[in-house]
């Protein structure tokens, strides 16, 4: 990677992951950056140790620093851990039990023993006040001041640290509830207070108070975190403004983040999709399967297009084997892909039936693997890598850890090997073949629940974790070509500094295509695209000034009449009239036709939800021109340092080169077997794998026998 010059301007991309803290310096287009291990209790002081480090090896300028764009996985942890704040529900009276209750929807169709998730707020601290209104966001039942104050006074005497207030329709009307919180903030100042109709103003009141809940049990834990980590960036000199990445992939300022910090949920794993949809621009390939590994979790996600696939739901903290339906349900743009637990740190065992397990518990940074030698006792992912030769210590590549070969040995062992009567080798052939085998099957599932084949896609990996079983991923899934970028190690935290500002204002609005609103439906996107627009003006920095250039994008979610769930169809841009809601109806039918086959004649068709993602415009990079193998002469000639590693695909060890990446220069080719090793992660190549250097320096992997004779020349 790059070096960043001393006193030149840069930014800092950060991104707290469950294991390791990544930190990434920039400077036009050039990288430099380091790994640490996460620190839970103060995630800061990660993020503050690996710019410390930067500085002093680099001798990177601190006060030359723009900005720091921010990704983190504290909001997650504090929903799956449950260590979120003191929270209050209040809610429309008769409706206390929604999150409880949830929907029909049942995870395990034929289990009549089934455990319902539990929910984020205990009844005892549901409340409820006197008001409703109807589906038009007219009054049925008028706001009970009275009974709101009392609420208010039990609030106050319960000690609570933060309210979610959730009330029937006010996503098509606030009113009630925007009185409630001024009526409460009067009396309690000091309690962080968050309404449904800001956080998520879509209708489904389960995903909806679920999702405002889920904002307030973290909000006064992240507004404490980012005061400090400001704080803390100050005090080292680096008096820069601080931008956090979204769910759905863009930059927002920390007053945004502190007061909708569930849009944070997945801001870790966006930036990694935003950092692969780069790359597959700059390689000019359409489609791409993202495979993103870390210590704690595997992220899969699609890019089409040079565009990741979003979505406007998804789930958090799923308690059945990953089920969908077994989670709590958040409602906020987010890009759309399937996480697993599945990272360097899961934890293996065998189970009751004598299977080999993998997560979803991670060793984390605390105590680590058991390879780290930092009190971890039980085997991991790392520790199988480690006993099968694909990590070594000679070149692991994290200057403060020093992996423990015996260390790995005996967790496999005990915890493996001995129930199911296996040596320590084949206890790993075991884990990393399940591991596999799990992210495999993820990712065959995430693509037929998208309707998608990936034999037609490419893969690119990056996270520490990724280039070490990506090889082996393609050859499960049927996947023809592999990319694995530089700074693969620390893929997210490169994307963030890629990422536009951007905001997507999402709000319900029904309408009939029989008896289209033409005039509530202009009002909705007017309203919808100055929110969107003032979040992102408002974020501040260079690139998102008063006057910057935005684009915008409008969507709609639509289903026939009767149906459950929508799609997303675009909405062209302009005022609406008749003429225009006849044109939605056309588009919705096509695309309705694209996802299930044919469309369905007769039925009226309803919209249901709209949204309006304004962004700033960021530059595409330059495509690159192929890079084939044969272009250059063997790396592995020159390889002077081999060691066995474990080939699944012979079934036995086999003799490996070990390559350094920075001594590989474009065009140049290394021939499996092979392991190639850098700062931050390593690539492993089966024997029946190639790799050609592009000229990003992008290792380009492929089964040798899909080079013709041409390409391959004498290297075959």
């Amino acid at each position: 990677m790059g070096g960043v010059v001393a006193g030149g301007r840069a930014r800092i991309g950060a991104d707290v992951g469950g294991t390791f803290t990544d930190v990434v310096v920039e400077r036009d287009g050039e990288y430099l950056s380091t790994k640490v291990l996460t620190t839970h209790q103060a995630p800061e002081v990660g993020i503050l140790d690996g710019l410390q480090a930067l500085a002093a090896e680099h001798n990177v300028d601190l006060a030359q620093v723009d900005q720091l764009i921010h990704g983190t996985t504290l909001a997650t942890n504090a929903l799956i851990e449950r260590r979120g704040a003191r929270t209050a529900l209040v809610t429309t009276e008769g409706f206390r039990d929604v999150i409880e209750t949830r929907t029909e929807g049942r995870f395990e169709q034929y289990d009549l023993n089934i455990v319902l998730p539990t929910p984020l707020i205990e009844r005892c601290d549901r409340y409820t006040v006197p008001e409703r209104l109807n589906a038009q966001g007219e009054d049925l039942l008028a706001f009970d001041e009275a009974a709101a104050a009392a609420v208010i006074g039990d609030i106050v005497a319960g000690g609570y640290e933060a309210v979610a207030v959730g009330f029937i329709h006010s996503y098509r009307n606030g009113k009630n509830e925007r009185r409630f919180r001024d009526m409460l903030l009067a009396v309690a100042p000091e309690v962080a207070v968050s309404i449904s109709c800001e956080v998520s103003p879509q209708m489904r009141e389960f995903e909806r108070f679920n999702t405002v809940c889920a904002n307030a049990y973290v909000q006064p834990l992240m507004a404490s975190y980012l005061r400090r980590l400001e704080t803390g960036l100050r005090d080292l000199g680096a008096d820069c403004p601080v931008y956090l990445i979204h769910s759905g992939g863009g930059l927002v300022s920390v007053d945004t983040a502190s007061d909708f910090p569930v849009r944070l949920v997945e801001s870790g794993p966006a930036g990694g999709a935003i950092f692969a949809a780069h790359l597959a621009a700059k390689h000019n390939l359409d489609r791409i399967v993202s495979f993103d590994m870390g210590g704690t979790t595997a992220k899969i996600a699609l890019i089409e297009d040079f565009v990741p696939q979003t979505a406007k739901t998804f789930e958090v903290a799923r308690t059945t084997r990953f089920k969908k339906g077994s989670g709590m349900p958040i409602s906020i743009p987010v890009i759309e892909m399937i996480e697993i637990g599945a990272g360097g740190g899961s934890i293996a065992g065998v189970d009751s039936l004598g299977r080999i397990t993998i997560g979803p518990h991670s060793a984390g940074s605390e105590p680590g693997p058991a390879a780290y030698d930092l009190g971890g006792a039980e085997p991991t992912v790392t520790d199988a890598n480690l006993e099968l030769g694909r990590l070594h210590p000679d070149t692991f590549g994290a200057k403060s850890i020093q992996l423990s070969p015996s260390a790995a040995q005996a967790a496999l062992l005990h915890s493996v090997g001995e129930p199911l009567g296996l040596d320590a080798r084949m206890s790993a052939v075991g884990v990393a073949e399940m591991v596999d085998e799990n992210m495999a099957n993820a990712a065959a599932v995430h693509a037929v629940e998208n309707g998608k084949d990936l034999a037609e896609y490419s893969m690119i990996a990056f996270g520490g974790g990724a280039p070490l079983h990506a090889s082996r991923l393609i050859d499960k899934l049927g996947v023809d070509e592999l990319l694995v970028p530089t700074g693969a190690g620390v893929g997210s935290a490169i994307g963030f500094l890629l990422a536009p500002f951007s905001y997507e204002a999402v709000r319900s609005f029904h309408t009939l295509s029989d008896d289209f609103d033409v005039v509530g439906v202009n009002l909705v996107l007017a309203e919808l695209t100055t929110e969107a627009e003032s979040f992102v003006r408002s974020a501040g920095g260079v690139s998102a000034g008063a006057s910057a250039e935005v684009t915008v994008e409008r969507q709609v979610s639509m289903r026939y009449k009767g149906q459950g769930w929508e799609i997303p169809v675009t909405v062209p841009a302009g005022p609406f009239d008749q003429l225009a809601s006849e044109a939605l109806v056309h588009e919705f039918t096509k695309t309705y036709e694209r996802f299930f086959g044919r469309a369905i004649d007769g039925l009226a068709i309803e919209a249901v939800s709209w949204s309006v993602r304004v962004a700033t415009v960021v530059e595409p990079p330059k495509a690159l021109k192929p890079v084939h193998s044969g272009e250059a002469a063997q790396a592995n000639t020159a390889a002077e340092v081999r060691r066995p590693i474990y080939d699944p695909v012979a079934g036995e060890s086999v003799d490996a080169a070990i390559i350094h990446r920075d001594d590989l220069d474009v065009g140049s080719t290394v021939v499996g077997p092979a392991i190639v090793v850098e700062s931050q992660t390593t690539t492993v190549l089966g024997s029946h794998h190639v790799a050609v250097v592009q000229h990003d320096q992008t290792l380009r992997i492929r089964r040798r026998d899909l080079y013709s004779d041409k390409q391959n020349g004498s290297n075959q």
